[in-house]
């Protein structure tokens, strides 16, 4: 049984966004801080991703651990309504984060993707993972 009355479950739900959220701004403020300048929910790129560098062919998504199912094999259990149209959603979001990977990749494009609790907790480490693949790209590009 949902905790929330059905109104509530529905006003939650519609506050969810699909770009624009406080990881994805948080790592936006952060990055443009640091002069990295990049694209926004470029939808010319397969797979929509967050944020992109197309001069380094770099493809960044931030993604929330519900929608796509942080350590899900434990995680699945906490769905008490509605539970296998959960099932479903969150598990098709976890194959398609994979087909965007491999899709992206086979492209040439490297890919990197946080947790929004990384993004939180820790974005001087996620700083320094894009500083790192920007750089490692920039030294493959001179020689």
């Amino acid at each position: 049984m949902d905790k929330l009355t059905k109104e509530q479950r529905i006003k939650n739900m519609k506050a969810v966004k699909s770009k624009g959220s406080k990881i994805e701004t948080l790592l936006a403020k952060a990055m443009w801080g640091k002069g990295y300048r990049y694209r926004k929910n470029d939808k010319s790129i397969f797979g929509n991703p967050d944020f992109t560098f197309k001069k380094f062919k770099i493809a960044i998504f931030c993604d929330s651990e519900f929608w796509h199912g942080k350590d899900w094999e434990f995680k699945k259990y906490d769905h008490k309504s509605n539970v296998e149209f959960w099932h479903q959603k969150i598990e098709r979001n976890i194959v398609r984060d994979i087909e965007v990977n491999a899709e992206l990749e086979r492209n040439g494009w490297i890919v990197i993707r946080f947790w929004g609790k990384e993004i939180e907790k820790d974005l001087i480490r996620c700083l320094a993972v894009i500083e790192d693949k920007i750089n490692e790209v920039k030294r493959k590009n001179i020689i």
